[in-house]
């Protein structure tokens, strides 16, 4: 298939663009390539490449980024998606979002299930929220709800804990937040799978298992032979960020397991082959 890739030089494109181009003509597109903003540019991009399918993972990312900027969040998150949406429409290509957690509200003391409300109390849960609604009024489309996200090709949480760490600082994260985690070529290689069934819909998506945000960075400096109490829970609302955090945010996978798909391995499995790339890199941890 043709398959174009939007936030190509983010955590999760890289990863994206990793698995798929070993099996399909790959388009990866930066902001360089294509500002999402533009929808003259999105438009001129996409119909010159003329893609199958569109995989969504671009947008701002950040929490406090978009709690101190809605209007940005709005613009890049909602708008940006449109105009996704809309040159797939004339198309006639399929879309697969890339959503988030964080559309729900936190409250829950059990897992969320893909059909549970969603009540998201940040800017930025609510631009991704608008933007699945958007993708879902496609014929054929995909949302893939995934947890924090490690993998290769950008720092993310756990690298930026093991750096510091590893340079003798303490390294502090939430203590009360707990969730699923998704290793991105893990979570890449599943999406493969079910845009290859066509089968379409919405999904949870992350490894298997609960963890703590602690929990996932104390391992990591465990694996990565480092001293894991430099790691420092805190309650999260001590923490000075602009946007409130998820206390509760553990995803059932409901949607992949009633639709036949396998589960992605536990988070700790996938970690450890993480964790142990990172130590293979030059200047690795």
């Amino acid at each position: 298939m043709r398959i174009a890739i939007t936030g190509a030089g983010g955590l999760f494109g890289i990863g994206l663009v990793r698995v798929f181009s070993g099996a399909h003509a790959v388009h990866p597109l930066t902001r360089a390539e294509a500002d999402l903003t533009e929808a003259e540019q999105v438009r001129a991009v996409l119909k010159g490449i003329r893609p199958e399918v569109i995989i969504h993972p671009a947008g701002i990312p950040d929490l406090d980024t978009c709690e101190a900027q809605p209007a940005k969040a709005f613009l890049v998150n909602v708008h940006g998606t449109r105009h996704v949406v809309d040159l797939a429409r004339e198309l006639g290509a399929a879309v697969a979002y890339i959503s988030t957690d964080a559309v729900f509200d936190g409250k829950k003391q059990a897992p969320y299930l893909e059909s549970d409300p969603t009540i998201p109390p940040t800017v930025y849960g609510r631009t991704k929220l608008r933007a699945e609604q958007m993708v879902r009024t496609l014929p054929r489309h995909w949302v893939f709800r995934v947890s924090v996200l490690f993998g290769p090709g950008k720092t993310n949480f756990i690298e930026k804990g093991l750096r510091r760490i590893a340079s003798g600082e303490n390294y502090t994260v939430a203590a009360d937040q707990v969730g699923s985690a998704t290793y991105t070529l893990d979570a890449g290689r599943k999406i493969m799978e079910v845009v290859e069934a066509a089968r379409y819909g919405l999904y949870h998506l992350s490894n298997s298992g609960v963890c703590s945000r602690l929990d996932l960075a104390r391992r990591a400096a465990k694996m990565a032979g480092l001293d894991r109490d430099k790691v420092i829970g805190m309650p999260s609302e001590q923490m000075g960020r602009l946007a409130v955090r998820l206390k509760y945010a553990v995803m059932e996978m409901d949607a992949l397991r009633r639709a036949g798909f396998s589960l992605p391995r536990p988070w700790s499995e996938a970690l450890e082959d993480y964790v142990q790339g990172l130590r293979l890199e030059p200047g690795g941890v």
